[in-house]
C-alpha cells in the first residue's frame, strides 16, 4: 500500500493505492496555511477509512511538501517527477500534462524525454486567480465551471498579469 500527501501552497491532496496501484482512497482540501493541522486532520480520516495504512509507504511532494518531508523523517518525490511517473504509468502515451497549481502552473511535454516550461513571474490563471475570480463574482467555486460554459460574451482582460486581470474583470462584472 502506498499513501503521498502533495503539500501545495494553497491545498493538500491525498491519494492511497493498493498493493496493485488501485485507488482506494483520495482527497483534495484547502489548508488555509494551517498545514501541520490539515496533515493531522486528513491522516485521521485517513486512518478511519482504510485497514492496514499504517504499514503503507509513504511519500510526500509538493511546495510545502520538502520542509514537512525533512522534519518527518519521510521521503520527499519532487512534484514534476512524480507527475511523469504518474502519467506514465496510469496513461500510457500521454504527451503533455498541464497542472494548475495554487500559485503557479506547469506545461510538462513527456515525449521524447521531459520539458517543463512554467510560469514563474504572475498567479495569473492558477489555483488561486480561479479562486479569487470565484470570490469576485460571488459564485461557489464549485458552480464557475457551469457557468463558464454559459457565457453570452468574450470580455478582453490584461493577458500579462493576474493583477491587472482581476481590475478588468471586476470592471466588466459591475
Amino acid at each position: 500500500m502506498k499513501l503521498g500527501l502533495d503539500i501545495g501552497s494553497t491545498t493538500i491532496k491525498c491519494v492511497v493505492l493498493d498493493n496493485e496501484n488501485k485507488l482506494i482512497y483520495s482527497t483534495y482540501e484547502r489548508h488555509y496555511s494551517q498545514i501541520t493541522e490539515k496533515i493531522a486532520e486528513i491522516l485521521d480520516v485517513v486512518r478511519s477509512k482504510v485497514d492496514g495504512v499504517e504499514n503503507a509507504c509513504v511519500a510526500l511532494s509538493g511546495s510545502a511538501g520538502m520542509g514537512v518531508a525533512q522534519d518527518c523523517g519521510i521521503d520527499f518525490v519532487q512534484e514534476v517527477y512524480a507527475t511523469r511517473v504518474a502519467a506514465n504509468t496510469f496513461l500510457p502515451g500521454t504527451d503533455v500534462v498541464i497542472e494548475l497549481g495554487g500559485e503557479d502552473a506547469k506545461i510538462l511535454f513527456l515525449t521524447n524525454g521531459l520539458e517543463v516550461r512554467m510560469n514563474g513571474t504572475c498567479a495569473g490563471g492558477t489555483g488561486a486567480f480561479i479562486d479569487q475570480m470565484a470570490t469576485l463574482l460571488n459564485v461557489p467555486l464549485e458552480e464557475l465551471d457551469e457557468l463558464a460554459k454559459q457565457y453570452e460574451k468574450t470580455y478582453t482582460i490584461a493577458s500579462r498579469c493576474g493583477v491587472f486581470a482581476k481590475t478588468e474583470i471586476g470592471r466588466a462584472h459591475v
